[in-house]
């Protein structure tokens, strides 16, 4: 399914094959070779997405670029099932596991394996040929790659990334931190309300 939004609409290389129950929207290019499998979301809001060429993203994953932070994906790399990338530059031949979550801002080099379920954080930059092991945490620059159950050093690399100020424009401080961050998101989120599906 293809959307225009924002005036934008996908560009999709004709030797790319994308499933009829995958979801493309607005201002995404899609290169020659790449596969989008059922149920794939990749959706620009507001940013471009750049998918290069022989790029496969498996079922069920999501790219997201904000407008704030745009998505860059390297040629020859796979995002696997339940993926989620968002607002990340990612090289090429990279592997992203199924489940792994990239964050706004971070970086991932060329080479690099993101394994199942691993997590790199708001601003993170892997340098080219870094693992992140099973369901752990990379995290700063320079990085840190932490176990899951390293709580409170993962929470102070994070806290110091700012999520909510990177990519909200909010201070944590906030009193009323989340009825302020789901009414702006909920106005930027409800544009879409005037896409129009192209096929």
């Amino acid at each position: 399914m293809r959307f225009g939004h924002l005036g934008q609409e996908p560009r999709i290389h004709p030797d790319a094959v994308i499933a009829p129950t995958a979801v493309i929207s607005g201002d995404v290019s899609i290169g020659a070779g790449c596969q989008v499998l059922h149920g794939a979301v990749l959706t620009a809001e507001g940013s471009p997405i750049v998918v290069g060429p022989n790029t496969i993203v498996m079922e069920h994953a999501l790219v997201r670029a904000s407008s704030t932070h745009a998505v860059h994906v390297g040629s020859h790399t796979l995002i696997g099932p339940m993926a989620s990338v968002a607002g990340a530059d990612i090289g090429e031949e990279v592997f992203l596991a199924t489940g792994t979550r990239i964050f706004n801002g971070a970086e991932v080099g060329d080479r690099c394996e993101v394994r199942i379920n691993a997590v790199v954080h708001l601003r993170t930059v892997l340098p080219a040929g870094t693992v992140v092991p099973i369901s752990w945490v990379a995290v700063g620059d320079p990085l840190q790659i932490l176990p899951p159950d390293s709580h409170e050093e993962i929470w102070a690399a994070q806290k110091e990334l700012d999520f909510p100020g990177y990519v909200f424009g909010l201070d944590r401080d906030t009193p009323d931190l989340m009825v302020q961050l789901t009414e702006r998101y909920g106005r930027s989120l409800s544009r879409h309300s005037e896409d129009r599906r192209l096929d």
